[in-house]
């Protein structure tokens, strides 16, 4: 028996995820900026001197690709390579200051786009679908810690 799509969880959360993502771009392409460009800066403001293969990793993209996207954000001034001090192999990224002002105005859009996901809901009801996503995500993160360690046993 197949169930109802339209209702089920990963369904609604794609969605919603995808509504959302779709407000937010229209919104920081006034910035200049492309999806993967903001994803690099959001990344590397939450996370400055991050190398390139762990960006690469954390944004699932293949390492060839997320550097010659860095080439060009450094070329257009946003990013910077800096040389690791304990292996010059390494690069760690770092965001220059006119991506810090596009980093502060893309937190602005992604609050307001928040706020307009969660107007349809109460306060009260809005609280509740972040905690019950956060448990969500805990509980999937707890199992594939499980997961990896059944693995490494066996």
């Amino acid at each position: 028996m197949l169930m109802d799509h339209q209702r089920s969880l990963g369904f609604l959360m794609h969605d919603v995820a995808s509504r959302m993502r779709y407000r937010f771009d229209a919104r920081a392409r006034a910035l200049g900026v492309t999806r993967q460009q903001w994803r690099v800066i959001f990344w590397l403001a939450r996370t400055p001197g991050v190398t390139q293969a762990e960006l690469a990793d954390t944004l699932e993209v293949e390492r060839i690709t997320l550097c010659r996207m860095i080439d060009r954000m450094a070329e257009a001034g946003l990013v910077e390579r800096r040389a690791d001090p304990s292996d010059r192999r390494v690069w760690r990224l770092h965001l220059l200051p006119e991506a810090v002002r596009i980093a502060d105005k893309l937190a602005e859009i992604g609050a307001e786009v928040e706020r307009e996901a969660l107007a349809a809901l109460s306060p009260e009801a809005a609280d509740i679908v972040i905690d019950s996503l956060e448990r969500l995500r805990n509980g999937l993160r707890h199992r594939e810690t499980e997961a990896v360690g059944q693995r490494e046993i066996a």
